[in-house]
């Protein structure tokens, strides 16, 4: 395992049809977004994912909670969790959820702002809303504000 503030982070916006997926350093504090994995109600390629783990050797595994408004569960929730505990079940690898809670909504404004036109089947928001997730990771990580 790398360093405690070197850690090399994946972190996934579970879907049911598309799992997006940000790859960061702690120490950098920094994400970037990588192809979104296709998921047949909400099971990706299992094959897929560990070739993702096998390339980039991942410290910790972080999946966004989609938490109601009210901090209560969702089935989204429920499932999200279910995911997490696969991905360690299958890598050992650490995993941690982190609140998403307004991570869609703020990666398809970011999107639009980049000049897509909201198709969103068609033009992924996926990954956007992984890098989100893992920023607020970061940021909550150094004890900053969340986002």
């Amino acid at each position: 395992m790398a360093d405690a503030g070197a850690r090399l982070i994946l972190a996934f916006d579970f879907g049911t049809r598309r799992i997006g997926v940000a790859v960061g350093n702690e120490l950098l504090g920094s994400a970037r977004e990588l192809a979104p994995l296709p998921a047949r109600d909400g099971i990706p390629d299992w094959a897929e994912v560990a070739r993702l783990v096998d390339e980039w050797r991942p410290d910790l595994f972080v999946v966004g909670l989609p938490l109601n408004m009210d901090d209560s569960e969702s089935v989204m929730s429920t499932r999200a969790r279910k995911f997490g505990k696969r991905l360690y079940g299958r890598f050992g690898t650490p995993c941690e959820m982190v609140d998403e809670r307004g991570s869609t909504r703020e990666a398809k404004a970011i999107a639009r702002e980049g000049g897509h036109r909201g198709n969103y089947r068609q033009e992924s928001v996926d990954g956007i809303a992984a890098v989100l997730i893992l920023e607020g990771w970061f940021a909550r990580a150094e004890g900053l504000p969340p986002r």
